[in-house]
């Protein structure tokens, strides 16, 4: 038996060939779907890694504790049933201590923390000594700056539990090493909001003042655990642990759940996906070799035929024929196998995870093995078709049309199935079932009736074509009508074309989604992360590494009570984002912003001020300006201390305008005068002071500046105040305010621009002002809005947020600057030398994206990952059909050379004898390649098919059409290529007959 059969494989070299070339192509995509699947799985999770701010990948733990003086020993014991309640596999983090003290140094009654944390000292740069001992404390350069402090400086300081001043020891000056780090996110030890915390050694909360802090333990969670190796749900062992810890009054705090489940949708994404595509391929590949099958049984036929006569059972002669497709199959699948590997590890690289690595090798296996086992018994029942049939049927050349009514019978069940599909993706979505395949099902119907159609028209048409003598058309038209097998062939043309153009058009729609969601994520072609220490700084350095307004703008990405918050310098807004139509238009926001600008007051640029004032009533008051310099946005406070009653001019010195440009005026104040011990306090009912003039030589402040009442406004936080502009004065009277204020002190602030605030608003108003007035909250100041526009999306805020002018917000906040994330965004042709530019103008660069790298980054999720091997599949689709139009052409080549031969002989023009050699393959080629565009398009539209979404739930733009028609023509021709130059190939030898018969005539 075995000699028979490597006998027959030797003969049949073709046909051989040919089934272990489909084998190959289905075992290569088979074994390379789960390696490629897991491997993608471990690359998209590593990107929601590495993109997951700190605060997504710790976990803390914090509580209120007693340390009976010992600090130290309370922080183990805390640890330990803190390491206890986390889930295993957690490890060992950072212990910390906090108290929220009142400092008496500098502005008095200001409230900041005290802080000790483990390996501080290791993650900051320090300027002098690190805390050493008890009540030795370091700063932040900027709280320093801000109180006036200095390393030596002593700190008086009072603690909510205790009158009794404190006091501490300035030793150093600390700046963060890796801000952006893990160590950083707790908002304990980094608040986003007022000055940095002091950090101390424990032992300085050994003091009885001290024995009540927070404390604190932060976790950093292992890959492993984000990830969900082995199935692990990180969400239900968090909610565990909170639930056991929280039995012991401990809160724990963690933004990892919604990383980790968004880690594992899109891995239920890219494996769902992979596996969907993998079938239907597995499914057409059946398809190919029952094909392929069926069209080289016609060689076969005389030796079962043979066979039959010798007297060999029928389940002998079935071990005869499946030998022969054995070999070539074991052959592919041993050839495929190892190829497959090599094209996935290619395309994404090596699992990382060594059960995942176990998996997809077991998965590929399995899937390799389906591919011979669906092979094999696809052409068992080929074989098993002509197996039953007596001799003189098997030596017919010419095809029996009896059982013609089994193909009938298949279609029908293949419709059946397709309408079944299309009616669960219709209503259920495609998520499930034989909703996954319901695009190529959906082709199947399509190139089903279409190829009874085809065949119905060829053999009605031909026969016309025939008798009104046009015998090119007619014999081609018969020729495909009374092939068998044709109608198959057209099938899977239909069905592979379609899936290779959904594919591609798919692959580039999403490409061009990423693109699309990258601009409007970032906000320009290339966005600079950037520490500075204020928006004065960073407007400031901005404008002077790029002076024209062309290449480089100012952007602090903020997020209050009342939403996410982009804040731009709007004079350079046109010139450097990337707008889109959906965001309105590109000059609302600069034009509205110019129409509220005044004529600049005149900036304090002198050692002294003079002012001339007026104290009415009896009540003692004391008068402070408030400045801000316009270089360094530092506060400068001008104190003209207590006022007697009457007439009077003022002169003070003024410390820290001198230094180009100068500083601006921010606000008056009226307060009491000052207690004995130095403390201020609120000015009384009745405490009045009319401003007549402010000079440093020349007039900051004359009659039209003080008497102009859209100049001033009245501060929000604070005590009340009266205030009145009028006859080229300022009166400013302290109301009666008998209840406690936030703010010590009367306030009247400058106004460098009209109020309301312009401001652009994506999505719906804000819920606080749905029944209330439109508030800016979050910048010291309340401040009215008006929208001057209302869209569906902004950039970087994307479908819920506002975009403000940045210059308004920074002179609205004044010395109150919240903070944020600084950026400065780029524009497409800014010079390569902008980003130092910036540097030495003063920022400090820490990152740096542009659209491609963002882009790139989301192509490692799952959508982008599906659709890659969606194209995959597309491409081999194609080159099974390839393959079975050159089984067909090469099995007809001799039947077709001997008929074509004997209408030459009968007076048939050379010339058409050779066009309907081409033209039967042809017109298969270009009749199912228009029926699978048209599938492709009818798929997409029934099915509802549109771009993968994304795994995050983005949706803030309308994705592009999964069928553009640059990719769709592109792939179109593509697919015509293959297929034309396939087909002209396998019937090279057909012409060169022709050609020989004619030379020997």
């Amino acid at each position: 038996m075995f000699a028979l059969v490597f006998g027959a494989v030797r003969t049949r070299a073709a046909q051989v060939l040919t089934i272990l070339v489909l084998t190959a192509l289905a075992a290569a995509v088979a074994a390379a779907g789960p390696w490629y699947g897991f491997a993608a799985v471990g690359e998209a999770a590593d990107a929601y890694l590495d993109a997951a701010p700190p605060s997504q990948r710790t976990v803390a733990v914090t509580s209120r504790v007693d340390t009976r003086g010992d600090p130290v020993g309370a922080l183990r014991q805390f640890a330990d049933q803190v390491r206890a309640g986390l889930p295993a596999g957690a490890g060992d983090g950072i212990t910390g201590l906090s108290a929220s003290i009142s400092l008496q140094t500098g502005p008095a009654g200001t409230n900041i923390d005290l802080a000790f944390r483990d390996e501080f000292c290791d993650r900051v740069r320090i300027d002098g000594a690190c805390p050493a001992a008890a009540r030795e404390v370091t700063l932040s350069h900027d709280t320093a700056r801000r109180f006036g402090v200095s390393t030596g400086d002593e700190l008086t300081v009072l603690t909510p539990s205790s009158p009794e001043p404190l006091t501490l020891r300035v030793v150093g000056l600390y700046a963060r090493s890796d801000p952006t780090g893990t160590y950083w996110s707790s908002r304990l030890f980094r608040p986003l909001t007022g000055p940095d915390p002091m950090f101390t050694v424990a032992a300085t909360f050994e003091h009885s003042h001290l024995r009540s802090p927070t404390v604190a333990y932060d976790v950093v969670l292992s890959q492993a655990l984000l990830r969900g190796d082995g199935g692990f749900d990180l969400g239900a062992a968090l909610a565990a642990s909170d639930r056991l810890l929280g039995q012991s009054q401990l809160r724990l705090n963690s933004q990892a759940t919604p990383l980790h489940q968004a880690i594992v949708r899109d891995r239920d994404t890219i494996l769902n996906g992979i596996s969907a595509s993998g079938a239907q391929l597995l499914v057409l590949t059946w398809f190919a070799l029952g094909l392929a099958g069926w069209y080289t049984l016609r060689d076969r036929r005389a030796d079962a035929a043979l066979l039959k006569l010798r007297g060999v059972s029928r389940f002998g002669r079935l071990r005869l024929a499946l030998g022969q497709h054995l070999v070539p199959m074991v052959a592919g699948a041993l050839i495929g196998a190892p190829l497959g590997y090599l094209v996935a590890w290619a395309l994404a690289g090596p699992v990382p995870v060594p059960l995942d690595r176990r998996t997809a090798l077991i998965w590929s296996a399995l899937a390799v093995a389906a591919v011979l086992a669906g092979g094999l018994a696809v052409l068992a029942a080929v074989e098993a078709t002509v197996l039953g049939r007596s001799v003189s049927a098997l030596l017919q050349r010419a095809a029996s049309r009896r059982g013609a009514w089994q193909p009938a019978l298949v279609d029908v069940v293949l419709l059946a199935v397709s309408a079944a599909a299309l009616y669960q993706v219709r209503s259920a979505g495609a998520g499930d079932g034989l909703g996954r395949a319901a695009l190529a099902l959906v082709a199947l119907a399509v190139g089903l009736i279409a190829a009874r159609l085809l065949n119905r028209a060829a053999d009605r048409g031909g026969a016309a074509a025939l008798r009104a003598g046009r015998l090119r058309a007619g014999l081609t038209a018969v020729r495909i009508s009374r092939s068998p097998g044709s109608d198959r062939l057209f099938v899977l043309v239909v069905v592979a074309v379609a899936l290779f153009v959904t594919a591609a058009g798919g692959w580039s729609a999403e490409s061009a989604g990423r693109t699309v969601r990258s601009d409007a994520e970032l906000g320009a072609s290339r966005v600079l992360s950037v520490s500075a220490t204020n928006r004065t700084v960073l407007l400031n350095a901005v404008r002077g590494a790029d002076p024209d307004g062309r290449e480089a703008m100012a952007v602090v990405r903020n997020r209050t009570d009342t939403g996410q918050i982009i804040e731009v310098d709007t004079s350079r807004l046109a010139a450097v984002a990337a707008w889109r139509s959906e965001y309105g238009s590109v000059t609302a926001l600069p034009d509205a912003v110019a129409a509220t600008a005044l004529t600049p007051l005149p900036l304090v640029t002198g050692d002294r001020l003079t002012a001339t004032v007026r104290r009415d009533g009896d009540a003692a008051v004391a008068l402070t300006l408030r400045l801000q310099h316009e270089g360094t946005g530092q506060p400068v406070t001008v104190a003209f201390g207590a006022l007697r009653a009457g007439d009077q001019t003022v002169t003070v010195p003024v410390k820290g305008c001198t230094s180009a440009p100068g500083c601006r005026l921010v606000r008056w104040e009226l307060t009491g005068p000052p207690t004995a011990d130095g403390r201020t306090r609120p000015a009384r009912a009745g405490a009045a002071v009319v401003l007549r003039r402010l000079d440093q030589g020349a007039a900051v402040l004359d009659g039209s500046a003080l008497g102009d009442i859209t100049r001033w406004r009245v501060g929000t936080v604070g005590a009340a105040i009266d205030l009145v502009a009028a006859d080229g004065t300022l009166r400013l009277a302290a109301d009666d305010n008998a209840t406690q204020v936030d703010r010590v002190g009367t306030e009247a602030w400058a106004s460098d621009r009209l109020l309301p605030l312009p401001a652009l608003l994506a999505g719906p108003v804000p819920d606080r002002w749905q029944d209330d007035e439109a508030l800016l909250v979050g910048y010291g100041e309340l401040a009215p809005v008006q929208v001057v526009r209302n869209v569906t999306a902004l950039p970087a805020v994307g479908a819920s947020g506002l975009v403000l002018d940045l210059d308004s917000t920074r002179r609205l906040a004044a010395d109150n600057d919240p903070g944020g994330q600084f950026q400065v965004w780029l524009a497409p042709d800014a010079r390569p030398g902008i980003v130092e530019a910036l540097t030495a103008a003063g920022l400090t660069v820490t990152d740096d994206t542009d659209v491609a790298g963002h882009a790139a980054r989301l192509g490692a999720q799952g959508p982008a990952v599906l659709v890659r091997f969606e194209l995959l599949a597309g491409v081999a689709a194609l080159l099974l059909a390839a393959v079975a139009v050159a089984v067909t052409a090469t099995v007809d080549r001799r039947a077709l050379a001997e008929q074509l031969a004997a209408l030459r002989l009968q007076g048939l023009p050379r010339r058409v004898t050779v066009s309907i050699g081409w033209a039967g393959t042809a017109s298969l080629i270009l009749a199912g390649l228009t029926g699978g565009v048209l599938a492709a398009l009818l798929a997409v539209d029934v099915t509802d098919r549109t771009v993968p979404p994304f795994t995050d739930g983005w949706a803030v733009l309308p994705p592009p059409g999964p069928l553009e028609p640059v990719a769709t023509a592109l792939a179109v021709a593509t697919a015509l290529a293959v297929l034309g130059v396939t087909g002209r190939i396998a019937l090279q030898p057909l012409m060169r007959s022709l050609r020989d018969r004619e030379a020997g005539r």
